[in-house]
C-alpha cells in the first residue's frame, strides 16, 4: 500500500513524502529513517464517507503539535504549516492566524478573530494554556479528547452500518414487488376479483390503483420524501424530536447517558487545563439537550452560591448512581476532573456494550421481519393460483 506523510525536514520545511509499505507504522517508520519528523499520514485511495470540512482541527491540532515538539516555536510551526498547506481554505485560515500574531496578538485572540469560527472548547484550551504556559499539554489533552469523544460516535455509526444495509435492501426489494409487480398480477386476475382471498384481494387491489395512478404516487412519496428531508434538517425539529425520543422509557435513558458522557469528559479536560468550574459548565453547555441544558443552568446558580458540584447535579437530573459517587469522591480528594473522566469511561463502556447486545439482537429481528414481510408478498400473489391448481386436481 502507498501513504502520503506530511513531514518536517532537517531545514524545518514541511514536505509531502509518498511511502510504500505494508502498514501505516512502516511508513512513519521508513520516514523516521529518512531524518523527517512526521506530522501526520493517510492512505491514498481512500476517501472519507462523510461531507469533508473546510478546516480540520484535530488534523491542525496533530501537526502544530508534532511541530512543537520538534522544537519550532509557535509562530515558525505555524508558517510551516501554511506553507506545507494544499487546502486553500486551511492555508487562509492559517495565514489570518500568522497576520494576528505578527499584529502582537496573543494565540486565542487571533483565533477568536478568524472568518471561520472553530470551536470555544478549542480556543478555551489555548486561552487557559497560555495562562499557565503549557502549549504542549494543553494540545495533548484536546487531542486526546477528540479522539476519546470520537470512539463512540464511531461504535455507533458502525453498529449502524449493517441493519441500514438491511432495511434499505428489503425496502427496495418490498418496493419492487409493490410497484412493479404486483401491478403485473392485477391485470392476470383481474377477471376473477371475487375469487381472490381477502388478503391478496388487498393487495390486488393496490396494484390495480398503482398502475392507474402510479405517476401521481411517484410524485406524492417523492414530495413526502423532500418535505421530510426539509423538516429534519431544521434544528428546532432535531430538537423537538430528540426530547420526544427522551421520553421513551429505555430509549431515553441512553440518550441521556451519552449526552452525560460527553458532557463529563468535556468538563473534566477543561478542569484538568485549569479553567474554572463554572467557565468550564458554561462551555461544555451545548453537548446538552434543551432538558438537562435547563437543569444545568439551575445547578450552576446553585455551585455559584457555593452549594457542592455533586450534590447540585444529583438535584438536577445531571448524574447518574456511578457518576454521583464518583463526582462526590472528586470533590473530596480534590481530583474531580480525574473522576469526570472516570464516569465517562464507565458510561462509555457501558453503552458500548448496550449497543453490541442490541446490534446482535436486531440484525436477526431485521431479517426474520423482511424475509417474512417479503415472503408473505409473494405467498398473497402466488395463493389464488395455488387455489386454483388444487380446484382443478
Amino acid at each position: 500500500m502507498e501513504y502520503r506523510l506530511r513531514c518536517l525536514d532537517a531545514q524545518g520545511t514541511v514536505v509531502q513524502v509518498p511511502v510504500r509499505a505494508a502498514s501505516i507504522e512502516g511508513a512513519s517508520l521508513e520516514a523516521r529513517r529518512r531524518g523527517l519528523t512526521v506530522l501526520s499520514a493517510r492512505r491514498l485511495g481512500t476517501r472519507s464517507l462523510s461531507r469533508p470540512r473546510s478546516f480540520d482541527l484535530a488534523l491542525f491540532t496533530q501537526e502544530l503539535l508534532a511541530l512543537l515538539k520538534a522544537g519550532l516555536n509557535l509562530l515558525e510551526a505555524l508558517e510551516a504549516l501554511a506553507q506545507g498547506s494544499t487546502r486553500p481554505e486551511a492555508r487562509s485560515l492559517l495565514e489570518e492566524i500568522l497576520v494576528q500574531l505578527r499584529q502582537g496578538e496573543r494565540f486565542s485572540v487571533a483565533l477568536t478573530r478568524l472568518s471561520t469560527p472553530l470551536p470555544e472548547l478549542f480556543v478555551a484550551t489555548i486561552r487557559s494554556a497560555e495562562r499557565t504556559g503549557d502549549l504542549i499539554p494543553a494540545l495533548e489533552r484536546y487531542l486526546g479528547y477528540a479522539r476519546q469523544a470520537d470512539v463512540l460516535r464511531k461504535k455507533i455509526v458502525s453498529a449502524s452500518i449493517y441493519p441500514l444495509l438491511l432495511v434499505g435492501a428489503g425496502s427496495l426489494v418490498t418496493l419492487f414487488l409493490l410497484g412493479y409487480v404486483v401491478p403485473r398480477f392485477a391485470s392476470v386476475y383481474a377477471d376473477r376479483p371475487d375469487s381472490l382471498p381477502f388478503l391478496s384481494g388487498l393487495l390486488i387491489q393496490w396494484g390495480t390503483f398503482l398502475d392507474t395512478h402510479g405517476l401521481a404516487v411517484g410524485v406524492a412519496v417523492l414530495g413526502v420524501a423532500v418535505t421530510l428531508a426539509a423538516l429534519f434538517s431544521r434544528p428546532a425539529v432535531r430538537a423537538r424530536l430528540g426530547l420526544l425520543l427522551q421520553r421513551l422509557p429505555a430509549l431515553g435513558e441512553s440518550l441521556r447517558k451519552f449526552q452525560l458522557t460527553r458532557f463529563y469528559r468535556t468538563v473534566g479536560m477543561l478542569l484538568d487545563g485549569g479553567i474554572p468550574a463554572l467557565a468550564a459548565l458554561g462551555l461544555a453547555r451545548g453537548l446538552l439537550q434543551p432538558g438537562l441544558r435547563l437543569g444545568l443552568d439551575a445547578a450552576a446558580k446553585e455551585i455559584e452560591a457555593g452549594q457542592p458540584l455533586a450534590g447540585a447535579f444529583a438535584r438536577h437530573g445531571l448524574t447518574t448512581p456511578v457518576a454521583l459517587r464518583l463526582l462526590q469522591v472528586g470533590e473530596q480528594s480534590g481530583r474531580l476532573a480525574d473522576m469526570l473522566e472516570a464516569a465517562a469511561a464507565f458510561h462509555e463502556d457501558e453503552t458500548a456494550r448496550r449497543i453490541d447486545m442490541v446490534t446482535r439482537l436486531l440484525e436477526p429481528l431485521l431479517m426474520a421481519g423482511i424475509g417474512l414481510g417479503i415472503g408473505g408478498i409473494v405467498v398473497l400473489l402466488y395463493m389464488p393460483i395455488f387455489d386454483l391448481a388444487g380446484s382443478i386436481q
